[in-house]
């Protein structure tokens, strides 16, 4: 029997592969065995060509030179990260080990083991097409790299043909951040950053995001405070317990009058009041979801000090390389129907030895299992591999997933809501007071994550009681502006593109936008937008929140190519995405709509001029200055040919040419007088101008911007 080669992703998930398959040899850069020789990746080994790899003049940015987009992508070994000129050594060794397996003569197969997700199939597919294996490939799809799953791994390979719709979905992704990223990059650098050489990174799913924090900014900026009032009771009754009510009047306890409140307060001195109505309504309180990788992101960076979705991504990824957990970038909140026997044995394992261990009970519900809300992978659950020396880092996001797992298996919390309606009986006070209360009656899967409960306790009274007021007060409420956004926050609507779910559980609807993909970016790439953000110096934090920094506000208000800042533009292209993985669309289709897109994007930036005052340049000695340029402030000069602007080298585009077509039919010349009134008054006029019917007239003439050419032409005011 030949030899198989496996291709890994990381060296640690090749070790994960070698155990359970029990091969303890170690040669340098893979594990042998009599019939497998386990390989790895470090990630990507290869990235895209660069832009001056496909044309040595694209080595210095010009802004004439762009939109560049390769009729045909290649990808190279990576660039070295501290000096981008050279290869990196380390990758190239190992392209050149896997290439040796591969041709080794007693190989007859290779299998891709990459992780299951859009970039695993990209990290292989990059490998693979590089080398130009011919043997076959098959392809081991997994969602955790326990023993037991290695081995049924093993047994259920797929051929890697079967997996052409993911690749093209990666590939698709790959090169049209490309396309996008080089591009607009490029050109937004050039045109807009006059004050220091950085760069301005502009990309598919940065923009959009940076816009999300951008809006809830201004929202906060522009919010104007308004004060309302509620008048608050104290109710004694006969055992001296007390209680508060709050007054509504026709459903409403919101009041503009402060005076009205007040007289109302004065009124209840010294009186009583019946409980006219008593409501107790038992109700179920269902443990939260299991944890998509958004979700326990949001979670942990919300709860704990100093952590970033970035981290959380980053220890969730080691739990699952280290066999604990299972794969961390997913968008689903319940397992596969398939998963309920292992769910069982992982139940079993985890609860052993727990205070509340005959508490929990495996259950089949469709909270837990349910195929229909589930994309590819299923929640993040533990594995039945017990931690053990686990950081201080990795115990709080495994416990955290561990918890979110066990509350599905302990008994639905249970309490009582009491809502007591008191009545004041005063001709003058026409509405009633109302006052709710919680009572816990079942602790339920409460037991697992202690809650620290603001829940009011009423005291026990009965319909129709009297009781006295002891006390009232008018409470001035300030409407509070939105709060900044924080990770969590920002998630939500990243995962949701804009779209608002009231309830903080997720709702069908809400699981069907997530699920389909509509969404910016996907959860593998969110954390590192928010970091991509901070790095570019986009968004600064303030604590736990996140606003716009004045260049990221600035980015936002000049830049010209709107689509890409409107979430639903970009959720559509990464629904298109998710689409093109199910094979409802086709990659070339999806290709040429980027490139549409990126070609007029970078001519919208070309023409725009918003920024040009920023560059001040010095007038060249022995020229004389005729005015200044109405574009952009800087001195305009005499030449040969005409009148312009000596920021032309920025992209001014402020001319008036000496044999102007338009003056010259007006039968006469364009001069240096002529261009001084016009730049110091803004237009010029001339007296005795000939029509075509040979009448004479007066007029002013202003030199206006053509915003469809970007050009100037004249444009006539009859005196």
């Amino acid at each position: 029997m030949g030899v198989k080669v496996i291709i890994a992703e990381k060296p640690s998930v090749a070790k994960n592969i070698a155990d359970a398959l029990g091969i303890k040899k170690r040669k340098d850069g893979y594990f042998e065995g009599d019939s497998y020789l386990i390989t790895w990746a470090f990630g990507h080994l290869l990235q895209l060509y660069d832009a001056k790899d496909y044309d040595e003049k694209m080595k210095a940015w010009r802004i004439e030179k762009f939109p560049f987009i390769p009729s045909n992508f290649k990808y190279k070994i990576k660039c070295d990260n501290l000096n981008k000129s050279s290869v990196d050594k380390g990758a190239e060794k190992q392209i050149n080990i896997i290439n040796n397996l591969i041709g080794r003569d007693d190989v007859e197969e290779v299998i891709s083991a990459t992780d299951y997700d859009r970039e695993g199939e990209v990290i292989a597919h990059e490998i693979l097409s590089f080398l130009g294996v011919k043997k076959p490939i098959f392809r081991i799809l997994l969602n955790e790299w326990t023993e037991e799953e290695v081995k049924r791994g093993m047994k259920n390979l797929k051929p890697n043909s079967n997996m052409e719709s993911l690749q093209d979905a990666g590939i698709s992704r790959q090169w049209a951040d490309w396309i996008i990223g080089i591009n607009l990059t490029s050109v937004t650098t050039l045109r807009y950053n006059f004050n220091d050489k950085k760069i301005l990174n502009v990309g598919r799913v940065l923009l959009p995001t940076l816009k999300i924090i951008y809006d809830r900014d201004k929202e906060i900026e522009n919010f104007e405070s308004s004060t309302y009032y509620k008048l608050i009771a104290t109710f004694k009754t006969k055992d001296n317990d007390e209680f508060e009510g709050t007054y509504y009047l026709s459903e409403n306890e919101k009041f503009d009058d402060k005076e009205i409140m007040e007289n109302i307060s004065k009124l209840l001195q010294g009186k009583n009041a019946q409980i006219i109505e008593k409501q107790v309504e038992r109700k179920k309180d269902y443990p939260p979801l299991l944890f998509n990788l958004s979700n326990l992101q949001g979670y942990v960076t919300s709860k704990y000090k100093g952590w970033t979705s970035d981290k959380v991504l980053k220890v969730a990824q080691t739990l699952y390389e280290k066999k604990f957990t299972t794969y961390p970038r997913t968008g689903s909140v319940a397992l596969e129907e398939s998963l309920k026997e292992r769910t069982k044995k992982v139940l079993d394992v985890i609860k052993a030895g727990l205070p509340y261990e005959n508490k929990i009970k495996f259950v089949d519900n469709k909270r837990i299992f349910d195929n229909s809300k589930v994309e590819s992978h299923s929640a993040i659950v533990p594995t039945y591999m017990k931690p053990t020396g686990l950081s201080q880092d990795e115990a709080i996001v495994y416990d955290a997933i561990k918890n979110r797992f066990i509350m599905q298996f302990l008994p639905v919390a249970e309490y009582e809501e009491t809502k007591l309606v008191s009545k004041v009986y005063e001709s003058t006070i026409s509405g009633v007071f109302i006052s709710k209360g919680k009572v816990q009656t079942i602790e339920g899967w409460h037991v697992v994550e202690k809650m620290d409960s603001k829940d009011t306790i009423l005291p026990m009274v009965l319909e129709k009681d009297i009781v006295d007021v002891a006390d009232s007060k008018v409470n001035a409420v300030v409407k509070k502006p939105p709060k900044l956004h924080n990770e969590k926050t920002l998630l939500r609507v990243m995962e949701t593109c804009g779209k608002n779910f009231k309830d903080e559980e997720n709702t069908d609807e809400m699981m069907a936008s997530i699920l389909s993909g509509f969404s910016i970016g996907t959860p593998a790439t969110r954390a590192e937008t928010i970091k991509k953000l901070k790095d570019a110096s986009y968004i600064k934090t303030k604590g736990k929140s996140l606003t716009c920094t004045e260049l990221g506000k600035t980015l936002i208000e000049i830049f010209p190519a709107k689509e890409l800042l409107d979430l639903e533009y970009t959720g559509r292209l990464e629904k298109t995405l998710s689409d093109i993985e199910k094979g409802k669309f086709k990659k070339d289709e999806f290709l040429k709509m980027i490139m549409e897109f990126t070609i007029s994007a970078v001519d919208s930036i070309k023409k725009d001029t918003s920024m040009l005052k920023n560059f001040k340049v010095k007038l060249p000695e022995g020229l004389e200055s005729v005015g200044s340029c109405p574009i952009c402030g800087n001195p305009v000069v005499e030449n040969e040919k005409g009148f312009g602007c000596i920021n032309w080298k920025n992209g001014c585009k402020f001319t008036v040419w000496k044999n102007d077509k338009f003056i010259t039919s007006l039968g006469r010349k364009v001069t240096k007088e002529m261009i001084e009134l016009l730049l110091k008054n803004g237009k010029v006029g001339f007296r005795n101008l000939k029509s075509k019917k040979g009448t004479f007239y007066s007029a002013y003439l202003k030199y206006m911007k053509d915003e469809e050419t970007g050009y100037y032409k004249w444009k006539v005011e009859f005196i």
